[in-house]
């Protein structure tokens, strides 16, 4: 499995992991962006690292804390050392989990960390597109996440994850063997956001 952006929203992750019942030889991996911005980030820190079934890629809200641009009030002994410690991608079979997504011109080495962790529109202009996903053909299958969709985006190529869960909408996962999404309703709104900063993946 492979779920989107969390957000110290961990209540909704409980309900999601509760939907998705995995087994002793399952792996659930995350696109990043565990924490901040959500009512509980020690929470899903806590599930996460404590569970060998449970990966996370860094996302740019880790890299923040990691760079020390961000101090969050919640933030323990331990939790920088541990976001230091995520990979910046996954990989098995034909897909590539990173956070933000890959530039579709380069070759995969030519890219930086922080690319990794905050591609959007790199030809473009962020929310207003041209999006990275729009023309990128492969060869990997990238899961991503930080493009916030108010529904997941199934392409040939790219799959998006991100689909609000801090801000109101659901918190979804895809389930690589059955091809299919698998989502959680909110019971809260923790952050507002601008209409103008949710992508319609039509």
């Amino acid at each position: 499995y492979i779920v989107g952006d969390v957000h110290g929203s961990r209540s909704a992750l409980e309900r999601l992991l509760a939907r998705l019942a995995p087994t002793a030889d399952d792996l659930v991996v995350f696109v990043g962006d565990l924490v901040r911005k959500g009512p509980d980030s020690p929470g899903v820190v806590d599930l996460v690292r404590e569970d060998p079934r449970l990966v996370s890629v860094r996302g740019n809200n880790e890299q923040k804390i990691v760079r020390g641009d961000k101090r969050p009030a919640w933030l323990r002994d331990g939790d920088r050392a541990y976001f230091e410690s995520l990979p910046v991608a996954i990989s098995f079979a034909d897909a590539l989990v990173v956070h933000g997504g890959v530039d579709p011109t380069r070759p995969l080495a030519d890219h930086t960390v922080d690319e990794l962790l905050t591609m959007r529109a790199p030809h473009g202009d962020g929310y207003d597109g041209p999006f990275w996903y729009d023309s990128y053909d492969g060869p990997y299958r990238v899961f991503f996440g930080h493009t916030v969709h108010d529904a997941p985006l199934k392409r040939d190529h790219a799959v998006g994850l991100d689909t609000g869960c801090v801000y109101g909408g659901t918190l979804t996962a895809y389930d690589y063997r059955a091809d299919e999404f698998v989502t959680v309703s909110p019971t809260a709104t923790h952050q507002e956001r601008a209409r103008s900063k949710i992508v319609d993946p039509a």
